[in-house]
C-alpha cells in the first residue's frame, strides 16, 4: 500500500488546522464566522475539501506545488456562501468543485 506523500499529508493537515481554528485566509474571511456551519452542515465541509483537494499540485517527487492557491480558492467558495455579493475571480471551474466517490 502507498501512502500519501509526506508533504502532502502536512498541507491536508495545515489546511485543516487553518479551517478549524478559524484563520483560513483572514483577509479574505474577516469578520465571517463560517466554523459554526461546518459540523451542521457536512456538504459545506465536503465541498471546502473537494475545492482544496481538485486544486492542490503535486509534483513527482510528491512535493506539494500550490497550498497557498489551493487554500485560496476553498477561501473564495467559503466567502461566497456566506457573502452572496462576493464575485470568485476568476470563477470555479467544474473540476475544481467535482466531488469524487470511493
Amino acid at each position: 500500500m502507498t501512502h500519501l506523500p509526506t508533504d502532502v499529508r502536512a498541507a491536508l493537515r495545515f489546511f485543516a488546522f487553518f479551517l478549524g481554528n478559524g484563520t483560513l485566509d483572514v483577509d479574505l474571511l474577516d469578520g465571517i464566522d463560517y466554523r459554526s456551519d461546518l459540523l451542521t452542515y457536512g456538504s459545506d465541509l465536503e465541498m471546502i475539501f473537494a475545492i482544496f483537494t481538485n486544486v492542490l499540485e503535486v509534483n513527482d517527487q510528491g512535493e506539494t506545488l500550490n497550498a497557498g492557491d489551493a487554500q485560496y480558492r476553498a477561501a473564495q467558495w467559503i466567502r461566497r456562501r456566506y457573502d452572496p455579493e462576493y464575485q470568485v475571480e476568476p470563477p470555479f471551474e467544474d473540476w475544481e468543485t467535482e466531488l469524487h466517490g470511493p
